[in-house]
């Protein structure tokens, strides 16, 4: 541990060096990324091309699944107060616009992770779909996705690495660093 004027330094284990910092890890994260990617890019084709999501009767879909949970909330099961509020108040009344929302977003992280592109960015809103699905009372693969998604959020700076985020991340002013004899050298130097 180094002290610096207030501020403590606490290194990293070699565990969470390897898997969130180092290019070794970035296979395993590919793996994780192409899976999670499949799993949304597929589940979101799906619904663009639903006419009950995205056609017209956009928002069929979305009455359907919030009318069950709110069926679930009224019954006392894994529907939360709070959250039957939210959807009832929320996403009911705007069901086409979150219609769209749904469909073309799983698309949006889908393409993101296959890519490697601001991973950890569709990542995260990949795992917020995750547990808005939980939240309303489904399970199906959303706690293995939500979980994966976390991790892919926490590994950002290296899950992107065999992909675009090699290049967008260092153009967008995230450059990754090696280290050399001498001491850090940037990537793109």
């Amino acid at each position: 541990m180094q002290n610096r004027q207030n501020e403590i330094i606490i290194p990293e284990n070699p565990v969470s060096h390897f898997l969130f910092t180092s290019t070794k890890s970035a296979a395993i994260w590919l793996i994780i990324r192409l899976y999670v990617g499949y799993s949304w890019i597929t589940a979101g084709w799906k619904k663009v091309q639903s006419d009950s999501w995205t056609g017209d009767a956009a928002g069929g879909a979305i009455q359907g699944f919030v009318k069950g949970s709110l069926a679930k909330a009224a019954e006392g099961k894994d529907v939360t107060g709070w959250y039957a509020w939210f959807l009832e108040n929320m996403v009911l009344p705007n069901a086409k616009v979150f219609g769209f929302l749904v469909a073309y977003g799983e698309v949006l992280v889908g393409l993101g992770l296959i890519l490697g592109c601001l991973t950890g960015i569709a990542a995260f809103f990949g795992g917020l779909m995750n547990v808005s699905f939980l939240f309303a009372g489904t399970v199906s693969t959303n706690p293995l996705l939500f979980v994966f998604a976390t991790w892919l959020v926490l590994a950002w700076k290296v899950a992107g690495w065999y992909g675009l985020d090699r290049w967008a991340l260092s153009y967008l002013g995230t450059p990754w660093t090696r280290k050399s004899r001498d001491g850090v050298l940037p990537m793109n130097k």
